[in-house]
């Protein structure tokens, strides 16, 4: 018997990605060595205060459910976290503590989004904004970005792609896959954008704290008091499987956003939430500090040795931990697109890495992500086996 699946889960592509990783784990099972570049997660564990946070929480039974809000005393050092590293005045009554930022977007999404509405996305960008857009039912309204723009939605495209079905605005700074950031100008020119055609404005912050080169990303908050900020405990924190994200609102939302997240998943998990007040403590700030200098030295010996190789970028990533890689000059009938490049390099070099058609469709083809999330070495040495790879091919 044949089972319907819903039409809006037929929508939701899957991760092309997820098939190389797949591909790369059968080979590993068969005894290849593989060098990681595709996932966007780093070989750093989780702050050891952390962890001794989480098993003390479990050692004194908090495992129950917390309210779905969050823990107050976790929403009340996020609001600490912004009065101090960004000098912002957020009240801890405007923060949810959600599962993952995933948790975070889904709340947004739901509250924020009609039937046939839409949200203004990057092109390219992380793919599960407008899948989490169709779920609602509603859909992306996709823009072709460049490095023209630093791979970022601005004011001009606002004034330019805004259409009737669009509500909502949405990036990400530093962005995935591109690594780049949007200055504080630039927030307040896209906010005011924005609001012109009468929109919202929702920014993904979910790489803060990982920018380089001196640069520190700022908050939209400090220009739009009435921006919805998602960020995370994954990405800087390192604490990517602990599932627990947080998102900023506007005043007046906090009820709905309640009432959402009672229904969708009661509440994000509560030893996390406990083993998450050790993030902002100064000796885990410490070592989340080096681990941020240790990304950076990868990013600058892991670039030139691409280019080196034939890959070009069109910008030096400022933040997150990617390369975005226009990878055409290794194009030809055998190696037609950037999906196809991927498997090549994953079978022939033993790299894996991720496939722009991930990220959208603007110049999908011709661009891949490199992630430098292992070791400078092994970086080096994917470097280099990707060179001898293509200079055979």
């Amino acid at each position: 018997m044949t089972r319907p699946i819903s039409h809006r889960a037929q929508a939701i592509s899957p991760f092309h990605v997820m098939d190389i990783l797949a591909q790369a784990k059968a080979l590993q099972t068969r005894g290849h060595d593989i060098i990681h570049m595709e996932v966007g997660e780093p070989d750093f564990d989780t702050p050891k205060p952390i962890i001794e946070a989480g098993i003390k929480a479990l050692e004194q039974a908090r495992t129950h459910y917390t309210p779905a809000l969050g823990l107050p005393e976790l929403r009340q050092a996020i609001a600490d976290w912004y009065q101090t590293h960004y000098k912002v005045k957020v009240s801890s009554d405007r923060i949810i503590v959600t599962p993952g930022a995933s948790g975070a977007l889904l709340l947004v999404m739901g509250a924020l989004l009609d039937n046939g509405r839409k949200v203004m996305l990057a092109d390219p960008g992380y793919p599960c904004n407008r899948h989490f857009a169709r779920f609602v039912e509603a859909g992306g309204n996709a823009v072709p970005v460049t490095a023209e723009s630093h791979y970022q939605l601005n004011a001009k495209h606002v004034e330019d792609y805004w259409d009737s079905q669009t509500s909502l605005a949405l990036v990400a700074s530093p962005s995935n896959p591109t690594g780049t950031v949007l200055t504080k100008t630039e927030l307040a020119a896209l906010s005011a954008a924005v609001k012109k055609q009468q929109g919202t404005l929702i920014v993904d912050e979910i790489y803060h704290g990982l920018t380089y080169d001196g640069f520190d990303a700022p908050t939209a908050l400090e220009v739009d008091k009435d921006a919805f900020v998602i960020n995370s405990f994954s990405k800087f924190f390192g604490m990517t499987g602990w599932r627990l994200g947080w998102l900023v609102v506007p005043e007046g939302y906090t009820e709905i956003m309640d009432r959402l997240a009672q229904n969708l998943y009661l509440a994000a998990p509560t030893m996390s939430q406990y083993a998450a007040l050790a993030a902002f403590k100064p000796d885990t700030l410490a070592t989340l500090e080096q681990r941020r200098q240790i990304l950076q030295q990868r990013r600058d010996a892991l670039m030139p040795a691409l280019e080196q190789v034939g890959f070009k970028f069109a910008v030096k990533p400022q933040g997150a931990f990617y390369l975005y890689a226009d990878c055409s000059a290794f194009l030809n009938e055998q190696i037609p697109d950037s999906m196809a490049l991927s498997r090549f390099l994953l079978k022939e070099a033993g790299v894996a890495i991720t496939p722009g058609l991930d990220f959208g469709l603007f110049e999908a083809d011709k661009h891949c992500r490199f992630a430098y999330t292992t070791s400078e070495e092994r970086l080096l040495e994917a470097a280099d086996r990707i060179g001898k790879a293509l200079n055979k091919s």
